[in-house]
């Protein structure tokens, strides 16, 4: 196997873990709560519950879905963010642009690696790594 073959695989290894972790979903909520919370804006405040219910997912063992619906709001949040007005140039580069820009950018990347997650994922292995977990005693009365 060559290094590029390596770096390839890494890649898609990286982006597959990044899908079905619980912190992109809670982080994306984080900073959507700094950004819109003073002054109070309810449309993109509605995204935070909903990235908090897909981390809570991926946490329950629900990775494929909980990824599949972070991406979907996180590519929603992203649209939704890029077609605010352009701000003057000194606000670009304000600690609030900062946070707006990595706001973006997290998102950006929620997309991207939620969608490889979902749509590579095996949901037969995910059932079983959720009876073999049995977190909260589901599967303890069906075997």
């Amino acid at each position: 196997m060559s290094t590029e073959e390596e770096i390839k695989t890494s890649a898609l290894d990286k982006a597959r873990t990044w899908g079905s972790s619980s912190l992109p979903g809670m982080g994306l909520a984080t900073l959507i709560t700094a950004l819109h919370w003073r002054p109070f804006q309810a449309l993109p405040m509605l995204f935070t519950p909903l990235l908090m219910f897909s981390s809570y997912l991926s946490v329950a063992g629900f990775k494929i879905d909980s990824a599949g619906m972070t991406a979907a709001w996180s590519g929603i949040y992203f649209l939704l963010a890029a077609r605010r007005r352009p701000a003057a140039l000194k606000n670009k580069f304000s600690a609030r642009g900062a946070v707006r820009a990595t706001a973006m950018g997290l998102s950006a990347a929620n997309v991207l690696a939620g969608t490889y997650t979902y749509v590579t994922g095996d949901r037969k292995a995910e059932e079983q790594e959720r009876k073999e977990m049995d977190k909260w005693g589901m599967y303890s009365d069906s075997e």
